[in-house]
């Protein structure tokens, strides 16, 4: 619970998934199986598959669903665990844990969450964590970027511009924020910014597949622009404007 006091959970064991084998289970080394398992169990668990409270299947049974060694799925367990996706008691087994008390910053729960069926909850999620940081990010660079930053916050622009590929727009997209992440001298918004990289590529991804015209282009290059000049305000209503766009392109896919 949010107090952190204990409660016992709901004494209801999830449906048995249907048999599922390891691909190339031959080649796999223990710590690539029981990395695939947390995946397997872990997107489950993120899309509603096991909802909170959910006691899950034992090792015996989840050994048995996806052809891989006890050993490799208390490792997964373990993985998810220290996630805190699940939590475990001995006679009881392990369950899924309340939302509020997931790791969304973690890597992998961010990529499982962006891969869930309520994708359009997703990517409001992560509009409304940009309109939290990314204008004042940008204010900040404006005023503190060094020539090196702000060469790769330039390039990372012209990159978008000349990419020939959704996935090359998408890199370069990412490289772009992320830049001016490092750019606005705050120790904080770095290692933030690494860790919502995958929440940022797979918006990316879903917007420019979405709106393919020029005007996401011009609104990233006004960004570069009053940043490369030094004009925080300038720079912050960019970004404002920038995100308005995003939103518009959310909202229409909801219709």
């Amino acid at each position: 619970m949010a107090d952190g006091t204990s409660k016992r959970p709901q004494e209801t064991v999830a449906d048995r998934p249907p048999a599922m084998r390891r691909p190339n289970a031959a080649r796999m080394s223990g710590s690539s199986v029981h990395a695939w398992l947390a995946s397997e169990i872990g997107l489950r668990i993120v899309r509603g598959d096991y909802p909170p409270g959910t006691i899950l299947p034992n090792e015996a049974k989840w050994s048995e669903t996806f052809d891989v060694s006890r050993s490799a799925v208390r490792e997964a367990i373990k993985m998810l665990m220290a996630k805190s996706l699940l939590a475990s008691r001995p006679k009881v087994g392990s369950w899924v844990e309340p939302k509020d008390r997931w790791n969304l910053l973690d890597r992998d729960v961010l990529s499982w969450y962006a891969a869930s069926p309520d994708r359009e909850a997703f990517l409001r999620t992560v509009q409304e964590f940009r309109h939290i940081i990314e204008p004042e990010a940008a204010a900040f660079a404006a005023e503190r970027h060094s020539e090196a930053q702000m060469g790769e916050i330039s390039q990372s622009c012209r990159d978008m511009g000349q990419a020939t590929s959704l996935q090359e727009r998408t890199q370069a997209d990412t490289r772009f924020h992320l830049a001016i992440l490092r750019a606005s001298g705050n120790d904080l918004l770095v290692p933030l910014g690494v860790l919502i990289e995958s929440a940022l590529h797979h918006l990316f991804t879903f917007v420019t597949h979405e709106i393919q015209d020029e005007r996401a282009q011009s609104l990233h290059e006004a960004i570069e622009t009053n940043i490369r000049l030094r004009r925080p305000q300038a720079a912050r209503n960019a970004v404002h404007r920038l995100l308005a766009n995003t939103d518009e392109v959310i909202a229409r896919s909801g219709r």
